[in-house]
């Protein structure tokens, strides 16, 4: 499978993590780059950052109008409709993505899959797959676009334990609700999941607190011992 186009921020040692960010809807690989040298974790353990860029397709929701997007979305109600199939296509590139940065030597548990709002979605399907033993998952604004627990999930935690959750929100999303990242971690938290919820002042967006949390979160996740 061809891979994905993306930009790569590769530190100057041999890494021994790798985070694979995948954007929202409309955006690319370079709405995430700048964030990088905000992230002490990134001068303390070497680093490597995917920023992979979805492909152009049209998306019902905004009239047919083509735009990067990991899947189409037909309705934006609470109980949102969208391309399985697509989601599931998107899923599968992002984990060539995954298989291509362990052959370079980084292990799938040391191996973040991180998204936000659309880009999240595709974390969630591919992460709670059972596909991989991530180091964990990084899901901001986003929400379960099919449901929690799939199949092959139960037998990788019970292989491996469930691996760290963090979800973050603003309580003022009009785009996703706050009430979709909330019943996404309280889905996951019944399923055994290390979760934990983040919730902001702000609206369909990355605050300074949210990346200050992510960047602890990191650091208790990739130099902590598990």
């Amino acid at each position: 499978m061809e891979l994905l186009p993306h930009l790569e921020v590769n530190p100057e040692k041999t890494p021994e993590a790798s985070v694979i960010w995948l954007h929202g809807l409309g955006a690319d690989g370079h709405d995430f780059e700048p964030l990088v040298p905000a992230l002490s974790i990134a001068r303390r353990l070497p680093i490597r950052f995917l920023f992979p860029h979805a492909p152009a397709i049209p998306v019902s929701v905004n009239g047919g109008y083509v735009m990067p997007a990991w899947y189409d979305i037909y309705e934006i109600q609470i109980e949102r409709r969208v391309d399985e199939q697509q989601l599931s296509e998107s899923a599968e590139r992002v984990a060539a993505l995954v298989e291509g940065e362990i052959q370079r030597g980084v292990p799938e548990n040391r191996i973040i899959l991180a998204g936000f709002s659309q880009g999240g979605a595709v974390a969630y399907h591919l992460g709670l797959s059972g596909r991989f033993d991530l180091a964990g998952l990084l899901c901001l604004s986003t929400y379960l676009a099919t449901p929690a627990g799939q199949p092959g999930a139960d037998r990788k935690r019970a292989a491996t334990g469930p691996f760290p959750v963090f979800i973050g929100h603003g309580d003022r999303d009009d785009i996703v609700p706050v009430s979709l990242g909330v019943q996404a971690a309280e889905k996951l938290a019944a399923l055994g999941w290390k979760v934990s919820l983040h919730r902001y002042p702000i609206e369909h967006t990355v605050s300074p607190q949210e990346v200050a949390d992510i960047d602890q979160w990191l650091a208790e996740v990739l130099l902590t011992p598990q």
